[in-house]
């Protein structure tokens, strides 16, 4: 190569340079922002049954804001319920309502940095997980364990580290691996955003996580589940495609597992559904008392 050729090519190189340095900068700054953001909580308090409102200790020593809604009548068990990413407690009434109707006492949480319970940075499943394991050890009783979204990730978690604790496990609008999962979802926002940004966002979480997007994939935490489980998802739901919820179903060593696809349902309403609460009832029925 002459002289000539070579200072060509030295700009293109410094902005060939410049451009990847900028990409680099630019996504490492997304990977901090798309786990501090969007918070969307909704309001929706409890109105049935007994309700007391209170705050119970997290693990890093600040706390949790929780509802327990006893029912009416003589209780049959406790369900926990974790919202999803960016929601609140609010967001799982409707489906403790359902529960409540069947007689059971309800306990719901908002995660950190969700709702009005403590500020955590860095929120992710094992984070949803903790606060979960909170609420277990608050309520000093085996229960019925509800999660929705990132809430059924940390559910999964929490019933894999603590099986004599989880009497049934219930999955809606779960995913099998965490990195596909996290791809999609960047899709589902913006599909410029998710395919251009995403794959090197992900990067950066496996390099901070130091593997652990893969062990506590549900997919792989399946393996150590003894409980029955039921799983719910939205046979249109756009951020984790019904095949996610399939491939985790078949993850399952035992054959105690129900799967409900509600049909027509997206992300968040499967439990709107006509067939949501029998075929939850049922499940209740044929293994909640089962050896």
């Amino acid at each position: 190569m002459d002289l000539s050729s070579a200072g060509l090519m030295a700009p293109f190189i410094y902005g060939l340079a410049g451009i990847s340095s900028a990409y680099l900068i630019l996504t490492l700054f997304l990977t901090y922002l798309v786990q501090e953001i969007p918070r969307n909580p909704i309001q929706d308090p409890p109105d049935w049954g007994r309700v007391t409102d209170t705050r119970i200790p997290a693990v890093d020593g600040g706390s949790l804001e929780v509802w327990r809604i006893e029912p009416d009548g003589p209780s049959k068990g406790i369900v926990v319920f974790a919202h999803g990413w960016g929601r609140n407690r609010d967001r799982m009434v409707n489906r403790a309502r359902q529960f409540a109707a069947w007689g059971f006492t309800a306990v719901i949480h908002s995660a950190r940095d969700h709702g009005n319970s403590s500020p955590k940075k860095f929120m992710n499943a094992v984070k949803f997980a903790e606060d979960i394991e909170a609420v277990l050890d608050w309520v000093k009783a085996p229960v019925l364990l509800y999660g929705h979204s990132a809430g059924s990730a940390g559910a999964i978690i929490a019933a894999s580290r603590n099986p004599e604790k989880v009497r049934l496990l219930f999955l809606e609008a779960s995913y099998a691996h965490t990195k596909e999962a996290l791809l999609s979802l960047y899709c589902w926002v913006n599909p410029f955003f998710g395919k251009f940004f995403g794959p090197m966002i992900i990067f950066w979480m496996g390099l901070f996580y130091r593997g652990a997007l893969e062990t506590y994939s549900p997919a792989r935490l399946a393996q150590s589940i003894p409980m029955p489980v039921m799983m719910i998802h939205g046979e249109k739901d756009r951020r984790f495609p019904l095949s996610f919820a399939l491939k985790l179903k078949q993850s399952f060593p035992h054959e105690r597992t129900a799967f409900y696809l509600a049909e027509g349902a997206g992300h968040s309403d499967s439990s709107q559904t006509q067939g949501y609460g029998p075929a939850v009832k049922a499940f209740i029925d044929d293994y909640l008392d089962s050896p």
